[in-house]
């Protein structure tokens, strides 16, 4: 661990008119939709599916059309209680996607985020961000995935931005869709998804720009989404997690997809994946659900009455199978902090362990050396500091999960040490 500086037919092509471009869809079939059930089992039966991923869940529903009255209460209910205890905490991109899955068609709901200013509290969040930017040398007080997401959600809500702020921040060079020298295709894909909403609104008429500013937004998408292509291999976008965006973005701004091998084996994969357990958080869960079902966020229209997918019949008590395999009741794992010198130490945990489990072992046998510090993410629990050195959203500054020698797409609570 160390600190770094920023084939058989499975799915149906189908073509989706948007202003300015008609673009392909790639899905996975109706008489495929049991190969979702992990999905769909592992939104609604997580124990952790609260605050943030309650709202990952709770948009990923609505979005496919799975209506359960009870359980979007239930989320409904997370997301209001975290709102509530986060307060001013809660950061720009947390409440877009709150008023993302609260808004995303007609309901309820609509009245919370119309009492409770929520689009008002976003706009603020939203400028707070860019005067960072303007302090710090170009860094937002969060990440451009935030910032994106953001954009989208105040485009979709009819928030106040500024089309020309947006021009001056979003270029494809921008040094925040990079973390360790890598384009970061989930940010580049949510970029994309909030340029489009923006291309729209003003084709549309529903902003105003000039014709300057709209080729620019149109140069950017095009960029964005060829740096998204340049990372495919094997059909993924990027890693298995970043792929669900990667779809969207592409459904919307590219015909990838016409290519019919192109989507059998993007859906080849991550089918493969989903059943090999790679989604087993309620957030990576979430997030995939939509593109998989031929949904993307600009599918979002709080105006709309809520979608219903009567082919999509999973029941939330269906239990996922998994394989047993006969293994040793604990393993030893070395673990090491590289700052300016590295500190090592071998430590035994239980078989199936999560490496978060390992450094909490570590810290155990030398607490000088080891000790570290997390917050709650929609991901799960992030690394902040180690040995009270702190991540650092101005500097650039992250730590960096590694497995002999390469970065690790997964969190610490979801990666599990490989005997």
């Amino acid at each position: 661990m160390r600190p770094s500086y920023q084939l058989p037919l499975v799915g149906l092509l189908l073509s989706s008119l948007i202003p300015g471009q008609l673009c392909k869809i790639c899905e996975v079939s109706k008489e495929n939709y049991s190969d979702l059930k992990p999905l769909l089992s592992t939104m609604v039966n997580s124990k952790y599916t609260r605050g943030i991923q309650a709202a990952n869940t709770l948009l990923s529903l609505r979005l496919v059309g799975i209506q359960n009255q009870s359980l979007e209460h239930q989320l409904t209910q997370g997301i209001q209680e975290d709102m509530k205890r986060k307060g001013s905490d809660l950061t720009s991109g947390q409440l877009a996607l709150i008023i993302l899955a609260l808004g995303a068609c007609k309901n309820t709901d609509e009245v919370f985020i119309s009492d409770a200013h929520l689009v008002r509290k976003l706009e603020e969040k939203f400028q707070a961000e860019i005067e960072n930017m303007e302090i710090h040398n170009g860094n937002p007080l969060t990440n451009y995935y935030q910032l994106s997401l953001d954009v989208l959600a105040l485009c979709l809500f009819s928030g106040d931005y500024s089309v020309t702020e947006i021009v001056d921040r979003f270029t494809p060079d921008n040094k925040n869709y990079y973390f360790g020298g890598h384009f970061s295709v989930d940010t580049g894909a949510m970029a994309v998804l909030a340029l489009t909403c923006v291309q729209r609104s003003i084709t549309s008429g529903k902003i105003e720009a000039d014709e300057k500013d709209l080729n620019k937004i149109n140069h950017y998408r095009e960029s964005l989404v060829n740096k998204t292509l340049s990372e495919e291999k094997d059909g993924l976008f990027g890693n298995t997690y970043s792929t669900g965006e990667a779809m969207q973005a592409l459904f919307v701004s590219s015909n990838y997809f016409e290519n019919e091998q192109n989507c059998q084996k993007t859906l080849h994969t991550v089918l493969r994946n989903v059943s090999q357990g790679a989604f087993r958080t309620p957030t990576a869960a979430a997030q995939i659900l939509p593109a998989l079902m031929g949904k993307t966020y600009l599918d979002v229209n709080k105006d709309s009455a809520c979608a219903h997918s009567p082919d999509f019949n999973i029941s939330s008590d269906d239990p996922v199978s998994v394989t047993p395999t006969a293994s040793p009741s604990k393993i030893t794992v070395n673990y090491s902090v590289q700052i300016n010198k590295t500190y090592s130490t071998s430590v035994t945990v239980k078989n199936g362990s999560v490496f978060l489990d390992v450094m909490e072992a570590a810290q155990k046998k030398n607490r000088t050396l080891f000790c570290f510090t997390t917050e709650e993410s929609s991901w799960g629990p992030y690394v902040t500091s180690v040995q009270g050195i702190q991540a650092n959203n101005n500097d650039r500054t992250y730590w960096e999960l590694l497995s002999n020698g390469k970065s690790l797409s997964q969190g610490v609570g979801r990666v599990i040490p490989i005997i």
